[in-house]
């Protein structure tokens, strides 16, 4: 009865991924992912049945082609075969089998499948891997064998988000965590990699009741002895199922004795003693208020701190304590040269390097050449592609996400995820951070080679009755990312609504109370499962006040308003206006953009004409604004139209009849990359970026917007000292400059 009931909750769940165009019927998808999750924790025996199911549906929507109820059913079958125990080997092949034949699809259901297969590798063959590896990084445990960690960074705005859900979504948090100290942790790693490896034959109640009763020392012995065990067969070319079950029998043994073990493996206990659950800890959640522009990189760095448990080479802690503390800047070792330049004339040894902080290198420090000695990092060093490296696959076998060797010999041990809660008003903000970081990067080279930084977001909107349209234009891309990816709109964009309830509740005293954490674990499950990133175009604006002083700088997401002021101003600098232009609304502006083509080719455009404001917005109003002439298929709109700018003019329109002159507003609309703008009057413009009123530029005459590169990407001017004297032509490879992309993860990227 179980089995038919699971079966018809999976269909109606995941049949409901499909995009529909009225978002508030789909809330009860994620709430049927939920369940079904929880069955399997509190009745751990029920996890093959569920397996099996989900395979079955699996099987059947491969070969009918419905391609859209495959990833979520990917992501919530690995998600219960990282908590199940007791699960078949023939489960796992068939499973990492169907992986394999996903893989002639194309993305994203090839990456998704690829991301699962590689995992489930691992885990047929060490089953129990999953889940130790998880918690040991999500809980931060010591290990010298699995050195990662990952931390969750809650980032909520204390102006955009009201009071109540700031102090709701903390109490939730606060009391999971509570109960996870670092010996319930361990204890639940050993008992799962026990009953994992052993099945039946191992005596659950028994195992966990010994786990309990030990100290803090026998416990953390018996907690490296299984981590030693899993990770040394998870890291041999060939790993053996019998070599590793005959390791972890032997540590069963310790633990219970061979009498009582042998006891457990032989009695039909576990028919009458159920099998206890072993739950998943949720993540360590830090929960933050956004007050400061650099309390980003502040978090990130006090993450990085602890240098007990890092292991970098020499030239990485050098170049990593300049990162760190800023007022130091690092030494510049410069040697007198005093050789013939040839190279039989130099003594033996002399090409070696002094030894850092040797009396040598002391004399030398305090010598002078007519150089300096240029410390040289490869060129993927200097500032990659994005901060996790080239744009793919990055996931390797033991790894989590991202992880990658931008220093030879010098992994990335450290995951921060950083998810925000807010309107579009705290991506722009998001969006100031990571340009922050990106350009911070180039001077301090810190945190990259040591640090993935992995970005989530979730709407949450303050409640209106009835929803205005100020509401809908706050959550823009919240809808984008629910149109790209049904499985994030089923799963996240529902939350909101689940959020303000939480906050109405008034807060439980009863701590013995068991309670389940909705909101808490749909977190936790969209920071571990989702993997795949959107990449958002990150855009700069250079903003005159006076035409002949510099511009001032920002940054915007999502949208550029630009409205019309009344008032005119004094000033001098402004472009005469044309002879005979008719007052009206508005002011006369010049506009220059480059013409978006399917060619690719420059195509320069100019005009002049009188309007009332402008908007420019970096997403697509809909999935239908792909079908102009100047657009591609409708399948690949969304990735055409994240590079470049939808603008909207409110162009004025002169029109004379028997009464006279009229005007009327005809709004018009291209698409473009950059574009300049400037009042042709003394109407002096209002700037705003991404719809946060405390992002306002006022009396601006002129405005330029372009694509934001990369720092420190395409042309620039050499400055080495060394050269002598100055050469105009002397360049940086000329290049085209990298676009900055900002990624937001989601379960699988953009569907087409």
């Amino acid at each position: 009865m179980w089995s038919w009931t699971s079966s018809g909750v999976c269909r109606q769940c995941f049949e409901s991924s499909a995009p529909r165009p009225q978002p508030c019927r789909t809330t009860k998808p994620g709430m049927w992912r939920w369940s079904l999750h929880k069955k399997v924790e509190r009745d751990p025996g029920k996890s093959p049945v569920l397996v099996r199911i989900l395979l079955r549906e699996l099987e059947k929507a491969e070969s009918e082609d419905l391609r859209h109820v495959i990833i979520p059913l990917l992501h919530t079958l690995l998600y219960v075969l990282t908590k199940a125990t007791g699960i078949r080997e023939e489960l796992y092949r068939r499973t990492y089998n169907f992986c394999t034949k996903l893989l002639t699809l194309p993305a994203p259901y090839c990456t998704v499948a690829l991301d699962c297969a590689i995992r489930l590798k691992t885990e047929t063959a060490v089953p129990g891997t999953l889940y130790q590896r998880l918690v040991i990084a999500e809980q931060n445990l010591t290990s010298e064998l699995y050195p990662y960690q990952e931390r969750v960074f809650l980032f909520v705005d204390p102006e955009l988000v009201s009071p109540s859900v700031c102090s709701a979504l903390l109490l939730e948090i606060e009391a999971a965590q509570a109960q996870q100290t670092p010996e319930a942790c361990m204890r639940h790693v050993v008992s799962h990699a026990l009953q994992a490896a052993l099945g039946d034959a191992c005596h659950a109640s028994s195992l966990q009741r010994k786990l309990k009763a030990s100290p803090r020392h026998a416990l953390e012995r018996y907690f490296h002895a299984v981590v030693a065990a899993v990770e040394q067969m998870a890291g041999e070319p060939n790993p053996s199922r019998e070599v590793h079950l005959e390791r972890l029998e032997e540590i069963y043994c310790s633990l219970l004795g061979p009498a009582a073990a042998a006891r457990g493996s032989c009695c039909g206990d576990r028919l009458q003693d159920p099998q206890p659950s072993i739950p998943l800890p949720s993540p360590h959640i830090t929960f933050h208020l956004w007050t400061d522009e650099e309390q980003l990189w502040k978090e990130l760095v006090l993450f990085l701190r602890p240098r007990s448990q890092l292991r970098l080479s020499a030239d990485l802690e050098a170049l990593d304590l300049q990162g760190l503390w800023p007022d130091r800047e690092l030494a510049r070792a410069s040697i007198l040269s005093t050789d013939s330049g040839i190279e039989r004339d130099l003594p033996a040894g002399a090409d070696e390097l002094p030894v850092p902080g040797s009396p040598e290198m002391e004399r030398a420090g305090l010598q002078r050449k007519g150089g300096i000695r240029k410390r040289v990092w490869p060129p993927d060093i200097l500032m990659p592609a994005c901060w996790d490296g080239p744009q793919g696959l990055h996931r390797r076998t033991g790894m989590p996400s991202g992880d990658g060797e931008l220093l030879p010999g010098v992994s990335r041990i450290h995951t921060a995820r950083v998810l925000v809660l807010g309107d579009d008003r705290m991506l722009g903000r998001l969006a100031q951070a990571y340009h922050s970081l990106r350009k911070r990067e180039t001077q301090k080279f810190c945190l990259t080679p040591r640090l993935s930084l992995q970005l989530y977001y979730i709407p949450v909107l303050a409640p209106e009755e009835p929803p205005s349209c100020r509401h809908s234009e706050l959550r823009e891309l919240a809808t984008f990312l629910g149109r790209a990816d049904p499985w994030y709109q089923n799963t996240v964009n529902t939350l909101c609504p689940a959020i303000h309830k939480l906050a109405e509740m008034p807060p439980s005293l009863d701590t013995s109370r068991t309670v389940d954490p909705f909101i808490l674990d749909v977190i936790t499950y969209y920071v571990r499962m989702g993997t795949q990133p959107i990449y958002f175009q990150i855009y700069t604006v250079k903003i005159f006040r006076d035409l002949s002083q510099d511009p001032a700088e920002d940054i915007f997401l999502t949208e550029l308003k630009v409205k019309i002021q009344d008032s005119k101003s004094p000033k001098d600098g402004f472009s005469p206006r044309r002879k005979g232009a008719a007052e009206g609304p508005g002011a006369e502006l010049s506009i220059c953009y480059q013409k978006a083509l399917l060619s690719h080719r420059a195509q320069e455009v100019s005009s002049s004409l009188r309007a009332t404001g402008l908007v420019l917005k970096a997403l697509p109003a809909s999935d239908t604004e792909g079908s102009g002439p100047t657009h591609a298929l409708p399948s690949a709109a969304p990735v055409i139209d994240l590079r470049c700018l939808n603008v909207s003019v409110m162009e004025v329109v002169k029109s004379s009849n028997l009464a006279g002159r009229s005007f009327s507003t005809v709004t018009n609309t291209f698409r473009t990359a950059t574009i300049q703008i400037q009042s042709q009057d003394q109407r002096l413009l209002t700037l705003l970026l991404d719809k946060d009123s405390r992002r306002t530029y006022r009396d601006v005459v002129r405005f330029e917007v372009a694509p934001c590169p990369e720092p420190c990407s395409g042309t620039h001017k050499s400055k080495a000292p060394w050269l002598g004297s100055p050469q105009p032509e002397v360049k940086g490879t000329k290049a085209k400059p990298k676009p900055l992309l900002m990624p937001i993860n989601t379960f699988s990227g953009i569907v087409q």
